[in-house]
């Protein structure tokens, strides 16, 4: 949703966008969210195929509700990084 919020994106370029994800839990996440509303599927019927993702109405709602939740990931990032590592610590004892 991040990277659709700022404009429809192509297949290829949510791939790139989204580091280390497979292409079918991606695909699968596409359809979710379609399925649910949050997201529009364009297909142009072209060769080689060109797909763009769009944010729905409700979609649009839902990313710009979960700004408040990207901002406190980014300002506590180290906190949150230090937690995980000690957990790391503590699960491999």
């Amino acid at each position: 949703m991040y990277f659709l919020i700022q404009g429809p994106n192509r297949y290829g370029v949510l791939k790139r966008a989204v580091r280390g994800v497979s292409d079918k839990m991606l695909i699968q996440q596409l359809k979710e969210l379609e399925a649910d509303g949050v997201v529009t599927r364009k297909d142009y019927q072209e060769v080689p195929p060109g797909v763009d993702y769009t944010l729905t109405p409700l979609g649009r709602t839902l990313a710009e509700a979960l700004v408040p939740l990207c901002n406190w990931g980014t300002d506590n990032m180290a906190e949150v990084t230090r937690i995980f590592a000690e957990r790391e610590q503590w699960q491999a004892r």
